[in-house]
């Protein structure tokens, strides 16, 4: 397997061809982040390495739409693609003992990273999710526009601005009216999609998860493969990180917080309402509570355990039903 690491920035990409991981000997270019860029760094990748292209494997880190264009160029080419979290990069690059920072070094520390660790292969996103994430995603900016505009409200009143309170509440009636629009734009999608209708109304069977949670469990729970709950769950930034050394040092234990906040931010809520209301995450929020663990602990638990029941129903397509007794 060939490793071709590639350092994606707003403009270029700097591409560097491991021909010998024990010798560190490689072959490097700059291309252009265009499509013809890409055809480019395709041509190149052939040319450097006389193999077919199915034998090669380009590794990335996530940088969002500047990686996602070459990506998808990559594998629709028939090419073996892994984005990588740009933090395990890092822990990667200072495991090796490297500090500095330049494009080649980048590029040369993503395909180290490949030829040694065996980096998940990527896939890319079903198209009708890409398109609910970034509804979505547009939604929830709107939704932090008119909060920003309430604060200023507030702010306008207190010094009695009257012209100020006027422009600020001609803003607000447009961004509430878009946030309606891009809400039912959000439900049309869903619809129009049979298994995704079908996978909100068993999302929507479990209590602790309405309308709001469900389209963003969709959107994660439907976007990559997952194995299993746990599995998820983790990927949310939801497993517990435990702090311990020797006898002595005993840190309470804290959420990894790895994934989306906010996804997070939304499950929080949900499993408020769960410890309330989902008899299985009640029943296990209220042992963990008499087992002395704290009220956040339990509450994070309870947040691991509202996603993997997510997984669960989605898994094995049937509505929610309480194991609890």
């Amino acid at each position: 397997m060939m490793i071709i690491g590639i350092d994606v920035g707003k403009a270029k990409l700097d591409a560097l061809w491991l021909k010998d991981t024990t010798t560190g000997a490689n072959k490097t270019k700059m291309f252009a982040n265009t499509a013809q860029g890409h055809a480019a760094l395709i041509e190149w990748a052939l040319h450097q390495t006389q193999s077919p292209l199915e034998s090669l494997h380009f590794i990335m880190e996530a940088t969002g739409v500047y990686s996602d264009a070459i990506a998808h160029a990559l594998y629709q080419a028939g090419a073996q693609v892994s984005v990588l979290n740009p933090a395990h990069v890092r822990d990667y690059a200072k495991s090796i003992g490297v500090r500095t920072k330049t494009d080649k070094k980048d590029s040369g520390v993503l395909a180290r990273y490949g030829a040694t660790q065996q980096p998940r292969l990527w896939r890319p996103e079903p198209t009708e999710i890409r398109y609910l994430k970034a509804l979505l995603s547009r939604y929830e900016a709107i939704n932090e526009d008119i909060q920003r505009e309430k604060n200023r409200r507030e702010k306008a009143e207190v010094i009695q601005a009257v012209d100020v309170v006027t422009s600020i509440d001609t803003v607000l009636e447009q961004l509430i009216k878009e946030k309606k629009r891009l809400e039912q734009l959000i439900n049309q999608h869903i619809d129009q999609h049979p298994r995704l209708k079908q996978d909100r109304e068993f999302l929507e069977s479990i209590p602790g998860v309405g309308p709001v949670v469900s389209r963003y469990m969709l959107s994660v729970l439907r976007s990559r493969a997952f194995e299993s709950g746990p599995q998820s769950a983790a990927f949310l930034g939801l497993v517990p990180v435990h702090h311990e050394s020797g006898s002595s040092v005993r840190g309470r234990a804290r959420l990894s917080k790895t994934g989306n906040a906010t996804v997070r931010a939304k499950l929080y809520m949900a499993a408020v309402v769960a410890i309330q209301h989902n008899p299985d995450i009640k029943k296990q929020y209220e042992r963990l509570l008499k087992n002395g663990k704290t009220k956040m602990s339990a509450l994070g638990a309870a947040m691991r355990k509202l996603v993997q029941i997510c997984f669960g129903v989605l898994k094995h397509q049937k509505s929610y039903r309480a194991q609890a007794v």
